[in-house]
């Protein structure tokens, strides 16, 4: 029989809420003990300069196993 991992990471779709989210964890069965936001960072030349522009962020949650 294979045992699930102690601690998983689930990540907020781009199209999902953070209560989906939260629920798919529960289906799974782990309970959130950590939020991380990662901001996510497009380049954009302006007057021949590379810049990296802020264009969102990916929230992250770690689960562990109920």
């Amino acid at each position: 029989m294979t045992s699930k991992p102690k601690k998983k990471k689930f990540i907020v779709e781009e199209h999902e809420s953070i209560d989906d989210c939260l629920n798919r964890m529960r289906e799974e069965g782990y309970f959130p003990v950590r939020r991380m936001e990662q901001p996510i960072f497009k380049e954009e030349i302006r007057d021949h300069i590379v810049e990296h522009v802020p264009c969102g962020r990916e929230i992250v949650f770690e689960g562990k196993l109920l």
